[in-house]
């Protein structure tokens, strides 16, 4: 899906920042993608992007109102209806990451129609995909993996990105889930993808390209996730990545919303490593990106030192600290004459 651009990020009236993480990382990444933000009484999260409405919006220029909360169930409340029509009647798209899809309504649905406006369901996608075929392909790939879900793989490609075009190298973001289709503009989410398909999915998404262009793919879940494990590694087969980063956060000793242990790190490169060398035998790690927002900065530095020693690979807080290392040994390793 092709995401017109630029947008209006609509808060609708969430309790606290936690519910508004997609306009959040929208922001992070694509902040003059946004002409700003459009909040209902009561809301609790501010994105901190000019206060508008519908029509200051079209006025500025945008071209989608994005539904950028997310929420238990994916459910769209009743109460924000009005106002998503009423975007469409202004002739904008309208953008929703939630499960529910938005011309199930029928307001919605009919206000689409009657002004030719488009609906994106991000997580859910009319394109069609084959199954995975693993037949190498040109092009270089790389993807985040980590020891768990939620762990910035999305935010350490985003900084790949950034930091390898600063260093002049071809690469391009390769969104996976509905935040980093908004911040991509185009992406495929492929949590919701059937499982046959999900290697496909990613064929797709990375297709042969130019021997020297990077896709930086944006990763999902983990392979020791017992929730999400499938999806990680339809992923990793698909993507046939050259080279992965595997993201990490310290201060956890249990995976999210299960009982299962985090693994380390060197459990996490090792799996990684089996496991792609079905689609691409040279898989290599280079390096580590460590979520350290739970640490102090003498903290991280020193947890990032013992780490990057332990694995012998650069290791960084993309966020806190940037990527230069990992960049310069993806340098080191493919394009070296």
């Amino acid at each position: 899906m092709e995401i017109a651009r630029p947008y209006l990020l609509f808060l609708g009236d969430v309790h606290d920042d936690l519910a508004a993480k997609t306009a959040y990382g929208i922001v992070d990444w694509r902040r003059d993608w946004c002409v700003g933000q459009l909040r209902l009484p009561g809301c609790n999260a501010d994105a901190e992007l000019p206060e508008t409405d519908i029509q200051g919006a079209v006025a500025a220029g945008a071209k989608t109102m994005i539904i950028g909360v997310v929420n238990p169930g994916g459910v769209l409340p009743d109460h924000w209806i009005e106002t998503i029509v009423a975007a469409l009647d202004a002739g904008m798209d309208v953008a929703s990451g939630l499960h529910m899809r938005l011309g199930e309504v029928e307001a919605i649905a009919e206000a689409a129609a009657r002004n030719g406006r488009q609906l994106f369901d991000v997580r859910h996608t009319a394109q069609r995909f084959a199954t995975g075929k693993g037949t190498k392909r040109p092009g270089m790939r790389l993807l985040t993996v980590g020891t768990d879900c939620s762990v910035g793989k999305k935010y350490a490609a985003l900084a790949l990105e950034k930091g390898m075009r600063g260093r002049g190298l071809n690469a391009d973001f390769r969104a996976t889930g509905q935040t980093g289709i908004f911040i991509s503009g185009r992406g495929v989410s492929v949590d919701a993808v059937v499982a046959d398909f999900i290697s496909g999915a990613a064929e797709w998404l990375t297709p042969a390209n130019e021997p020297d262009h990077w896709d930086v793919v944006e990763g999902q879940g983990s392979l020791f996730h017992p929730s999400f494990a499938g999806v990680s590694l339809g992923l990793l087969h698909g993507a046939q990545p050259d080279a992965f980063v595997v993201c990490h956060e310290p201060t956890r000793t249990q995976m999210r919303n299960v009982q299962h242990p985090i693994p380390t790190i060197r459990e996490v490169i090792d799996a990684t490593v089996y496991c792609g060398k079905l689609t691409n035998p040279a898989i290599i790690c280079v390096g580590i990106a460590i979520n350290t927002e739970k640490l102090d900065e003498a903290e991280a530095k020193a947890l990032c030192k013992e780490i990057a020693i332990e694995h012998g690979v650069p290791t960084t807080d993309p966020v806190r600290f940037g990527v230069e290392g990992i960049v310069e040994r993806v340098i080191r390793e493919f394009h070296a004459q």
